[in-house]
């Protein structure tokens, strides 16, 4: 009997704690809109109340202050954004095929994902001045530079050449001409997606090739 009953509470707490977390998913997620509208700066939880269908007091029992919602809101979307480019990469059986399915869905999802882009380099730049958050961002920029280090290895393995840069290089390269791409297309650049597939197929074979010989005297 005892045992019956402490099993019955432990279940009901488990319940309990998974019906709170369930309920702060569905409210940071409903809230990526309004931060993906507005930006960190100018968005408040009273102002993401007022754009969901959840009061401000619902927020706060949820969600301390804005910086704690934001944290978990960033977390659901890269969950998704940080896998992006897996398929691609399990799936594609030559250098080329996987040069062209990814470049193709990096130029896309410009175009679809724009917002939601646009949200996470600004929270990464209020990271430098924000470090209530700044671990959870370095966290998320260290899974993204992983997302593009296996695009880049698998195409350089698949080419059977050795890779020139770092990886760490590599993220730097890819996210410098997505981030440009955006500022284009957010400005209306028509063309900025063109842009983007063309400059990162470029880029690709920048990166890989014959290793490149010592300079005389080293």
């Amino acid at each position: 009997m005892i045992k019956e009953s402490v099993d019955k509470r432990a279940r009901s707490a488990r319940d309990q704690v998974d019906k709170f977390a369930e309920r702060r998913t569905q409210l940071a997620t409903a809230a990526l809109d309004a931060l993906a509208e507005l930006g960190y700066a100018r968005t408040s939880l009273r102002e993401i109340a007022q754009k969901s269908e959840f009061s401000h007091g619902v927020l706060h029992y949820y969600f301390s202050d804005k910086v704690e919602l934001l944290t978990h809101a960033v977390h659901l979307y890269e969950a998704v954004c940080v896998t992006r480019y897996d398929d691609i990469v399990a799936t594609s059986r030559t250098a080329e095929e996987l040069r062209r399915e990814f470049t193709a869905l990096m130029a896309s999802t410009l175009l679809t994902d724009a917002p939601m882009h646009r949200l996470w380099y600004d929270v990464r730049n209020q990271s430098l001045f924000e470090d209530s958050f700044r671990g959870e961002i370095i966290e998320i920029d260290i899974r993204r530079q992983q997302m593009i280090a296996n695009v880049v290895q698998s195409f350089a393995d698949l080419c059977g050449q050795p890779l020139l840069v770092s990886h760490a290089m590599a993220y730097a390269l890819f996210d410098g001409l997505f981030h440009q791409a955006l500022l284009r297309h957010l400005a209306g650049d028509p063309e900025a997606s063109k842009i983007l597939r063309h400059d990162a197929d470029a880029l690709l074979d920048l990166i890989v090739g014959p290793a490149r010989a010592a300079a005389p005297g080293r």
